[in-house]
């Protein structure tokens, strides 16, 4: 397994470049076909490095076991949440898999991972050697994982990271990583309780399983000028899960009525329950192409935080609702938001 491109900082804006990079790929498949088949792995990184860049030049690429085709063409942001939407569009782009090549927008779960070995830092990295310190507090989303590997003492901590994060994409694949993984450390010596970690992907399993079933947190904070806050948001909150939602829509809806804290009362609570509703409604007949990710309430305003695929119709659907709104002026604020920043306080 070969992997290409690094990300640079600061990151670059993206480019438009899905469709050139699909434009130039049946033109140049008949030579790439001939790299593969004869082992070229350098000539085929000339080629599709520079055909990768002009989508994102801060894209990572690499080729890797297909799940049905011979070989997979990765084309992913390695972490990057404001990357994330880029590779999909791309992957979403792509033509159907044939018998030598499919296409994925982050790296795969590896069924024969535990056979894997590579040559980090001059010495061999057998999966099968690597060993797993685990925990998954009751109720929380992420498990922790501590890693120790025979080679580990003898090479940095930089290195002992990105060989123990490449694992963990074999096990679980990259997206589910970014799921259910939290902290992560590569240790020179082995955890006291520490298991093979071909076990990985069954503790993940049962982790998930824990909230199959749609779950909201409620909140409660303060504003920057002292005021009470009550936040709900989904649980947990991922941008993962929605990877082409990269546009913010903020619909702020000020309330008559309210508490001493400036909380929502009586009628006014029952008005934004029933736009709410309303909204869950529209979002609904718009095919999972938007998601209610929270809402905030203080100082007498409501702000619903809504992500969509931008080239749906969220944002007008927003708009419209807006206008049955009768206390006070409502606003709709659109805006690019690929990292989900708008609500980085409640993601878990």
């Amino acid at each position: 397994m070969r992997l290409f491109g690094r990300k640079s900082e600061p990151t670059p804006e993206p480019s438009d470049g899905t469709e050139e990079f699909w434009s130039w790929w049946p033109e140049a498949r008949p030579e790439l076909d001939a790299m593969v088949a004869a082992g070229e792995a350098d000539r085929l990184a000339e080629w599709i490095s520079p055909a990768v860049q002009v989508v994102h030049p801060s894209l990572v690429w690499e080729i890797a076991p297909g799940r049905t085709a011979d070989q997979a063409l990765v084309v992913t942001a390695a972490g990057d949440p404001e990357l994330r939407a880029v590779a999909h569009r791309w992957a979403a782009a792509a033509p159907p898999p044939d018998a030598l090549w499919e296409f994925h927008p982050s790296r795969q779960a590896n069924p024969h991972a535990v056979d894997l070995t590579i040559d980090v830092g001059g010495y061999e990295f057998a999966l099968s050697k690597l060993v797993l310190g685990l925990r998954a507090p009751h109720g929380n989303p992420r498990v922790d994982v501590v890693a120790h590997h025979p080679i580990f003492g003898a090479i940095d901590e930089e290195t002992r990271t990105e060989a123990t994060l490449l694992a963990l994409d074999w096990l679980l694949g990259e997206d589910d990583v970014a799921r259910w993984v939290g902290e992560i450390s590569a240790v020179e010596f082995p955890p006291i309780d520490a298991v093979p970690a071909v076990h990985l992907p069954s503790v993940v399993a049962d982790l998930a399983s824990e909230f199959q079933d749609e779950q909201w947190a409620l909140l409660e904070g303060e504003t920057g000028n002292g005021s009470r806050l009550i936040a709900t948001t989904r649980y947990p909150l991922r941008s993962v899960d929605y990877p082409l939602f990269d546009q913010h829509i903020a619909i702020t809806l000020p309330y008559l009525n309210r508490d001493p804290d400036g909380l929502p009362t009586g009628p006014s609570l029952e008005a934004l329950r029933d736009f709410e509703e309303r909204l869950a409604g529209r979002i609904s007949k718009l095919s999972g192409a938007a998601v209610l990710a929270a809402h905030m309430s203080a100082e007498g305003q409501r702000v619903l935080h809504v992500y969509a695929d931008p080239a749906g119709e969220a944002a007008i659907h927003a708009k419209e609702l807006i206008i049955s709104w009768e206390e006070g002026r409502p606003r709709v604020d659109v805006a690019a938001d690929p990292g989900w920043t708008a609500v980085a306080p409640f993601l878990s």
